[in-house]
């Protein structure tokens, strides 16, 4: 009866709201009906406009939405857990557009009497779900809210699919309402079932090594399923460099005694690729005017059906071209154990030479210490299980330069070891948060065929993080030490030695001009003096950056530091800022640093430096 009763009311406002539209004036079809919620919560209005919908835009959906309003704002209450409120529609249809009024009392919430939930299976057995009910923060007490109730009960399944239990169901899952006493129980029991296992993995779509493949695969045959090893597997396939589209998917339509069987889609990438990376330095420092940087990369990812790959990479700038090719043989693992092959050919140019000027009684600019490198290295690298970089390396090392109007040609056969880590908060191009820490070591010495003993020590830091979404840090510090002695120290090639200037070590200051200088004598008589570089290192930089846009940044910073020799630590600081892109290749910088000190060899300087690249 009390059924027959309610759509009979329905009914009835129907036909009055029909006629009331039939003798009012036709309204414009944007704007037939506005609508106002009174004494609610903004959460819970903003709850009631979601549930009416879309506003009518002509009077065929005005008089639906008008029909609905009644059931649409109690769902929205009760959604929310108000069961008793009382709500009182009032429309005016004299002005366009027409204006419905809800003039709404809640009244008391029906909160939360206890919570039931209740696993069965093995699932049990699973500390994921502990770990997830540590999470829920619904308790007794709490305002029933059937939009957490429902998110609940969609996390649980969600997980229990992730983790392998494709025959889990709820047994119960009800909400039990009091009333009277404006209460409610939740009960929720999920039975698992048994938890499938990983069967077969099958790769298609490559030419490589069966071993090669299932190297990458993170878990057994056998193992537990879980959609995390499913991603690692994903993330080492697409660390290979080997493909343009990897589709990991888990076959759950053919199930097997326990097992889900894996297919593994690929596609490799093209035989060849190319990119072109551009930077440019401008300033006024020792090397005034413009400095442009062009670096092109070759590279083959796949040469063989072994995983051996290929890059090549081209650097041109002002009197400085570069030459470095890189063979890599995967060994045990294509990822975690690595033989590679260097061969270098690089000329470059550091720190300044000036020559003294007796008519202005100045020194001037008259050019660098010029160097040309030739090198071959053989490096074994390692991954270890805590994602530790480690690599064993001999490099043989020839390099011609002048210095001091004398000519060099040492010959040094370096041994190293090194060890680096870097952990991102995201995988993405311009992670919010991250660490990076690098430690090498080098030994020369003679007997082993070197020019001279020389040991070569380095430590580099670089620490990145976001508070508050747009608030973005950058520091980095890095050290370096060469112990050698004094009458051998004219024979450590420049490319081993330590400068300071440029956009990865003090910005204001141009590319490796900063360093400890010698007096000379030159070929013609004159008196002049050459940056040829320090024994040790220390650089920091701090850097401040704040997000304007998801895509925009701009950033302050301070550099400080120098190349130095024993007890001629000279410390040079630069400020500075810029503007950065976040571009879909990568972060674009343009950034202008100052040098606040003038130096015997520099005077006070401004560089503009554009660069293109992550920071990790």
């Amino acid at each position: 009866m009390f059924t027959l009763l309610t759509h009979c009311a329905k009914l009835f406002c129907f036909l009055v709201i029909a006629l009331c539209a039939l003798s009012a004036p036709l309204a414009h079809a944007e704007s037939v009906l506005k609508v106002t919620v009174k004494g609610t919560s903004e959460a819970l209005a903003s709850n009631i406009q979601a549930h009416l919908g879309k506003t009518p835009e002509n009077d065929v959906q005005r008089r639906a939405f008008l029909f609905n309003v009644e059931d649409n704002v109690t769902n929205a209450l009760q959604s929310m857990g108000y069961y008793h409120a009382e709500v009182n529609t009032q429309i005016d249809n004299s002005q366009q557009p027409w204006q419905l009024t809800l003039d709404i009392n809640p009244g008391d919430p029906v909160t939360i009497k206890w919570v039931d939930i209740l696993f069965s299976g093995e699932m049990l057995e699973d500390e994921a779900f502990d770990s997830w009910l540590d999470t829920l923060t619904v308790k007794p007490g709490d305002r029933l809210n059937h939009g957490i109730y429902n998110t609940i009960k969609t996390q649980l399944i969600t997980l229990a699919l992730a983790r392998g239990y494709f025959d889990g169901k709820f047994t119960l899952s009800e909400i039990n309402i009091n009333r009277d006493d404006k209460t409610a129980k939740l009960n929720l029991h999920f039975d698992s079932g048994e938890r499938y296992l990983f069967g077969d993995v099958t790769f298609e779509g490559h030419e490589l090594n069966d071993n090669i493949l299932e190297a990458l695969v993170p878990f057994d045959d056998g193992a537990h399923y879980a959609t995390t090893p499913l991603s690692a597997l994903n993330r080492n396939l697409l660390d290979t460099g080997y493909f343009a589209s990897i589709r990991v998917l888990p076959q759950v339509d053919n199930l097997q005694n326990q097992q889900v069987p894996i297919r593994v889609a690929l596609a490799s990438k093209p035989s060849h690729s190319i990119e072109v990376g551009l930077g440019v330095d401008i300033g006024n420092s020792s090397e005034s005017g413009v400095d442009p940087r062009v670096k092109v990369t070759w590279r083959t990812p796949q040469i063989n059906r072994y995983g051996h790959f290929q890059d090549t990479t081209a650097e041109w700038s002002p009197d400085r071209p570069k030459l470095l090719t890189t063979y890599t043989i995967p060994l045990s693992h294509p990822l975690d154990d690595q033989l590679k092959i260097r061969v270098g050919l690089l000329r470059d140019k550091y720190g300044v030479t000036q020559v003294y000027d007796e008519d202005n009684l100045t020194y001037s600019n008259t050019g660098q210490l010029e160097a040309t490198k030739y090198q071959l290295a053989v490096i074994r690298q390692t991954r270890t299980g805590g994602n530790w970089l480690i690599g064993y390396s001999v490099e043989a090392v020839r390099e011609f330069y002048n210095q001091s109007d004398v000519d060099y040609d040492p010959v040094l056969y370096l041994f190293g070891w090194g060890i680096s880590r870097t952990q991102r908060g995201d995988n993405s191009l311009d992670p919010k948060s991250g660490f990076r820490q690098t430690y090498s070591i080098e030994y020369a010495n003679p007997n082993l065929g070197s020019t001279i003993e020389l040991t070569r020590l380095q430590a580099k830091w670089k620490w990145i993080d976001t508070f508050f979404d747009k608030h973005r840090f950058v520091t980095r510090l890095d050290l370096g030490a060469n112990i050698v002695s004094e009458q051998d120290f004219d024979f450590v090639p420049p490319s081993l030695r330590y400068f300071a200037g440029g956009d990865q070590s003090i910005r204001g200051y141009s590319y490796q001009e900063l360093g400890p200088y010698i007096d000379y004598i030159n070929n013609d008589g004159i008196p002049a003096r050459q940056v040829v570089g320090g024994r040790y290192l220390a650089v920091a930089s701090a850097e401040y950056q704040y997000y304007v846009t998801p895509t925009w940044r701009v950033g302050t910073f301070v550099d400080a530091g120098n190349a130095f020799d024993r007890g001629q630590f000279e410390p040079v600081v630069s400020v500075g800022g810029g503007i950065h892109w976040i571009s879909p290749i990568g972060p674009i910088k343009l950034d202008l640093g100052v040098g606040l000190k003038e130096t015997e060899t520099v005077a006070r300087s401004w560089r503009l430096h554009l660069t293109m690249g992550a920071d990790l």
